[in-house]
């Protein structure tokens, strides 16, 4: 594998995409799909905008890769998600099969760990990669967030 392309390098295009959350007043979560090194899917969280509970980053990733690939299953393919996946995420990328999941900051309130979500048996999870810049733009939201009300 290229140096260039580590999980530092997709997970900082994971954060460009919650940046773009951010600034359109969306919880700052961002997502990309790989294969074979290319980003066949970016999403952010879009869940005010569509005024849609399920517009998760991770399901409009899912999406995205899905019709890029023309089909459902995402195997080979890996998920670079600036927060750990909720459960309801998780169950959707337990379906799509995906290879790989690699997480930014882990959700200790929510995420499928803590929540006791399975994955698909040949999933592979890491998490805690630019775990520090994915906390500090989640915090710097929700405190933006207090002061506006």
């Amino acid at each position: 594998m290229n140096a260039i392309f580590d999980d530092d390098y997709f997970m900082l295009k994971a954060l460009q995409e919650a940046e773009a959350a951010f600034d359109k007043g969306e919880i700052p979560v961002g997502a990309v799909i790989v294969v074979d090194n290319r980003i066949i899917a970016r999403a952010h969280n879009l869940t005010e905008l569509l005024n849609d509970v399920t517009a998760h980053a991770e399901m409009q990733a899912i999406t995205a890769a899905a019709n890029f690939l023309g089909g459902k299953y995402l195997t080979n393919c890996t998920l670079y998600v600036t927060l750990e996946p909720c459960q309801m995420c998780a169950g959707a990328l337990y379906w799509s099969q995906i290879s790989t999941i690699v997480y930014g900051a882990k959700d200790e309130h929510r995420g499928c760990g803590v929540m006791g979500t399975k994955l698909h048996p040949r999933t592979i999870l890491r998490g805690g990669v630019l775990a520090n810049e994915a906390s500090e733009l989640m915090k710097r939201f929700f405190i933006e967030r207090r002061n506006l009300n």
